[in-house]
């Protein structure tokens, strides 16, 4: 049967006709009835469209079944929406343009909220506190701090981080064996390549992470055999089944992305493991300051010290844009990372060490990372309260702690969850973007970083998560 409509105020009160008919059910006929009209320039750039619960009322159908296909659309680049200015037909090429069209990248508006995890409220930034410290660390730094740079990194913040670790995470820190980097991802591909270099060819990595730490690991010429994560955190005991195996990236005091930490007999387990097999264990502590329910988990390089190569970073504690992290390496690691680091432009900028050293001797850093404890333990707070009494059919899995939480979904409901939340202008990653392509879909979820709005984002942030949630079954 063939099916047509017109939608009313499409643009300055005017019905637009569109063809309803062909193969699929509503949802796909008005996808692609939306989308011909978008390409063949009938529906114009900045053409408003009728709001989805006044077309699924026209149409005769479920909002959803309408919502979904604006949310299909948006996330194809036809439409975007904004909350307060409705759906709207994306700016594009105009058609008969192919070479302009070609040429032209498309362009969508920032999302009105973002709920990406990975990030720091880089609102917090202690400005005035970094600023004090600068001025002080320049009125005491040396003259040859400004000249060509110790691969190692500055001494001042070594001795600085080597107190700070031992005292706050239980590292075994002695500033001769810490590397400063420029990030986590440059001491990822160091380690990469000395590994490599030694004869390692096969690395173990938790069954959900970072897809780019894996591509790090892969350019390196090194594969990936992923390690199924449960309650207790990664299953390290199948280490032993894979000979090939020397080493293993572990997120142990708080698994990202499914936010467990790592039982103590499989953090014993691994050690031993590591001892037996001459392997090496790659910690990646990225958030174990922020620890909301209990005193944080001492890092896993306490340990086994000779085993671990530790690595913290000032991300998630003040900025990503710092590109400051840091690598406590063992005595074994020492020679060969240095000579590595110190071939190249591996280097961080001088000033900006010298003035973390100094936030950190004065105790400026301390202030700072108990403030945004608070601040991140209330956001994490209100979020469970708010799905306790809107949605109390969504677990919130994975310990108090970090900056992000994952949410369980239904079985067959991330993708449509995402779409709507790209309708709602709101950034946010399903589960199944950060979980090894060699292992089967086995959860669906979110991963909302609740860390990432400035504060005064949050509460609109959250209201725009609450609204694209699937209903209870």
């Amino acid at each position: 049967m063939e099916r047509t409509w017109a939608i009313s105020g499409a643009g300055a009160g005017a019905d637009l006709h569109l063809d309803l008919s062909g193969p699929g059910g509503v949802r796909a006929c008005l996808v692609r009835a939306l989308r011909d009209a978008v390409r063949t320039g009938r529906l114009a750039p900045d053409t408003r469209l009728p709001p989805s619960r006044t077309l699924a009322r026209d149409l005769g159908v479920a909002r959803n079944t309408v919502a979904d296909a604006y949310g299909e659309l948006v996330a194809e680049g036809w439409l975007t929406a904004r909350q307060g200015s409705g759906t709207r037909v994306a700016r594009r090429p105009a058609p008969g343009a192919p070479e302009r069209r070609a040429a032209l990248p498309r362009s969508t508006p920032p999302p009105e909220h973002d709920l990406l995890s990975g990030t720091a409220d880089v609102s917090s930034f202690p400005r005035a506190a970094w600023l004090a410290a600068a001025r002080r660390a320049l009125a005491v730094a040396p003259h040859d701090a400004f000249g060509h740079p110790d691969p190692r990194g500055r001494a001042e913040l070594r001795t600085a981080l080597a107190d700070y670790l031992s005292r706050v995470r239980g590292v075994h820190a002695d500033p001769g064996r810490i590397v400063v980097c420029a990030g986590f991802t440059q001491g990822l591909a160091l380690l990469s390549e000395v590994l490599r270099q030694r004869g390692t060819h096969e690395l173990g990595v938790e069954e959900y992470g970072l897809w780019f730490h894996r591509e790090v690991l892969a350019r390196h010429g090194l594969r990936t055999t992923p390690l199924p994560v449960d309650r207790r955190g990664a299953r390290v005991m199948e280490l032993a089944a894979h000979e090939d195996v020397r080493a293993v990236l572990l997120t142990p005091a708080h698994q990202f992305p499914t936010g467990v930490s790592l039982h103590p007999d499989r953090r014993a387990a691994v050690i031993d493991w590591a001892e037996r097999a001459g392997g090496l264990v790659i910690e990646d502590d990225y958030d174990g300051e922020f620890r909301y329910d209990r005193q944080s988990v001492g890092s896993l390089q306490g340990l086994g010290p000779e085993r671990v190569v530790y690595c913290g970073t000032a991300s998630k504690s003040l900025a990503s844009g710092l590109r400051i992290s840091w690598m406590v390496l063992p005595e074994h690691l020492v020679g060969d990372v240095l000579r590595l680091k110190g071939s190249g432009e591996w280097g961080s900028g001088v000033l900006d060490q010298l003035t973390l050293a100094e936030l950190i001797t004065s105790g400026a850093y301390d202030r700072h990372v108990r403030a945004m404890r608070l601040r991140y333990r209330r956001r994490r707070d209100r979020l469970v309260a708010a799905l306790a009494g809107y949605a109390p059919h969504i677990r919130v899995s994975g310990i108090a702690a970090g900056l992000h939480v994952v949410l369980d979904l239904p079985a067959g409901t991330e993708r449509t969850t995402l779409r709507a939340a790209a309708w709602q202008g709101l950034a946010l990653e399903g589960l199944s973007r950060f979980r090894h392509e060699q292992f089967p879909a086995d959860r669906e979820g979110l991963v909302v970083g609740y860390g990432t709005p400035p504060e005064h984002a949050f509460p609109g942030a959250l209201a725009a998560l609450l609204r694209i949630l699937p209903p209870a079954e």
